[in-house]
């Protein structure tokens, strides 16, 4: 997965070095290169299936991450643009209350699918805020019982690919008028999955989750 995000930051670098000619803070197409803060929540909202004996009370939280992230925009009009990103996150689930520490999913690997629909405020100056709204899908990707599933017996565990909904928010700022900015975006994702584990072919728990993650970037933007 590093290498994979270390040629997506080269590629993009590539793109925006090749483009520099031609840049403009009007132009149509916007890649951004950005620093991405993932703080997701993991909750568990139900429980389908227990064939192991969950104590009372049993809740799980999922660990935050820290991502390169790529960004693509094309503008319909000054205030109209179509948005998605690239990136690969990956999160442990650790059990809380009775279950304080647990390890219960290790290296969940998440691709957040993205395209959000942005509003862009003219405000006459260099400053441009925006609002965004669209839809995303979320592919988990090859992640594993936790230290203390496995030592209960567990020896596979699987989270269900679901679509969800995102919110946007953040501002544009140039550097200069060839087409270099600065980029700060916060985005709230509303989404839900169903996590399984199992003893050989044997599914023992099932649990819906809450993971309604808070995506948060800043970087620098070329726009051309």
């Amino acid at each position: 997965m590093k290498n994979t995000l270390k040629l997506a930051v080269a590629a993009a670098s590539l793109a925006m070095s090749g483009a520099a000619v031609a840049g403009s803070g009007d132009g149509k197409i916007q890649v951004k290169v950005l620093g991405t803060l993932v703080a997701p929540d993991g909750k568990i909202t139900s429980v389908e299936l227990d064939n192991i004996g969950l104590p009372a009370g049993t809740q799980t939280e999922a660990d935050d991450n820290f991502v390169p992230t790529i960004a693509a925009e094309y503008f319909f009009t000054p205030n109209i643009s179509l948005e998605t990103i690239c990136c690969v996150t990956q999160h442990d689930v650790t059990g809380t209350g009775p279950l304080s520490g647990a390890g219960l999913v290790s290296n969940a690997n998440i691709v957040p699918a993205t395209l959000t629909a942005k509003y862009h405020l003219v405000t006459g100056s260099g400053f441009k805020p925006y609002v965004g709204a669209g839809p995303t899908y979320f592919i988990f990707i090859d992640e594993k019982p936790g230290a203390t599933a496995k030592a209960l017996g567990a020896t596979r565990q699987k989270m269900n690919d679901k679509v969800g909904f995102a919110l946007q928010a953040g501002f544009d700022l140039p550097i200069n008028d060839k087409g270099l900015g600065l980029s700060v975006d916060a985005k709230r994702y509303f989404v839900k999955t169903t996590a399984r584990w199992y003893a050989g072919a044997t599914e023992v728990l099932r649990t819906r989750h809450r993971i309604d993650p808070w995506v948060i970037s800043a970087g620098l933007a070329y726009r051309f």
